[in-house]
């Protein structure tokens, strides 16, 4: 019998059942929201089942053979996925999909070049980012919607395999007429009695309060923001200071106010950028390539977008 269904509906059908609507699997899998609908009717009536329950106020939910049906579908394209993999290793070649997630941050500053460097390399690679929060890009990866993540060692689950690249120390981020401005570095405790803009990501925010946590005082959140970008607005417009990881190339918040990064002192610890995968996965030729790749262009002395702090210096990539 003849397949009347394609591997791109099945995409569709999980991305529908993980999203809980259209609309949302749409912007997920950059495809129109009609384009997925008719996939979605095309699979229904395909093998004659509902998959979904219409709910016109709270979108989409999975029938119980849906729920079914839609692991089916994620194990059928994990075996599709396999067979470009089988592909390439016998060809030699570095080719098909490659899904890389990455933190938002990463994503404006780091991935760009990585990416472009990349497609230059290997232009058979299909290329799809996805930027999203730490707790999301490990779901994904288990769920094998992403093949290999840009992202922190923060909480990483024994489960995924990290592959550390380089160590990103913190910084104080303030403006440049802050009364610490001056210091050539500061600690948690000279900071605590000024008012902060807390870079409110998920796991990120818990690391930067445990400096203060750590000798016993509490910052002043005067602001919080999930957005690196509002944060150094703010900061550069005399809100508070921030602290981050991440010093761009550029010494000025969006808005053009100057900033000054400090080294932060006392107990705290650098963050390791690396890649996240999950076991096994650096079997498949291409994400082993996209590993080698980041392993050449991000190292000790260079990272794509970012001043690099050595010994009192800084290098600027």
């Amino acid at each position: 019998m003849p397949l009347r269904f394609s591997l791109r509906q099945l995409e569709y059908l999980v991305a529908v059942g993980e999203c809980g609507s259209i609309a949302l699997a749409s912007e997920k899998v950059n495809v129109s929201s009609p384009s997925i609908s008719a996939a979605i009717s095309q699979l229904e009536a395909e093998f004659g089942l509902p998959l979904f329950v219409r709910k016109h106020a709270h979108g989409l939910s999975l029938t119980q053979g849906g729920k079914r049906f839609m692991e089916q579908a994620r194990r059928v394209l994990a075996e599709a996925a396999r067979l470009n993999d089988l592909a390439n290793d016998i060809t030699g070649q570095v080719r098909g999909p490659l899904n890389v997630g990455c933190l938002l941050t990463f994503a404006q500053i780091v991935v760009p070049h990585l990416r472009r460097t990349f497609c230059d390399a290997y232009p058979a690679v299909e290329f799809h980012q996805v930027e999203s929060h730490q707790a999301e890009l490990f779901e994904a990866l288990r769920n094998a919607n992403l093949d290999i993540a840009l992202t922190y060692d923060l909480n990483i689950p024994p489960d995924l395999e990290f592959v550390d690249l380089v160590s990103l120390p913190p910084y104080a981020v303030m403006s440049d007429t802050h009364d610490l401005a001056h210091l050539e570095s500061v600690s948690p405790k000279e900071l605590a009695d000024y008012p902060m803009v807390l870079l409110d990501l998920p796991m990120s925010a818990d690391y930067f309060l445990s400096f203060f946590t750590a000798i016993g005082v509490k910052p002043k959140i005067a602001e919080r923001t999930r957005d690196m970008s509002v944060m150094q607005s703010l900061v550069g417009n005399g809100f508070g200071y921030s602290i981050a990881n991440i010093r761009p190339s550029s010494n000025r918040a969006p808005d053009g106010r100057k900033l000054r990064f400090v080294p932060l002192t006392g107990p705290v610890r650098s963050m390791r950028m690396g890649l996240l995968t999950t076991e096994g996965a650096r079997a498949s030729l291409t994400i082993r390539a996209f590993i080698d790749h980041c392993r050449e262009r991000v190292t000790t002395d260079s990272v794509p977008g970012l001043q690099i702090r050595q010994s009192g210096t800084i290098r600027d990539f």
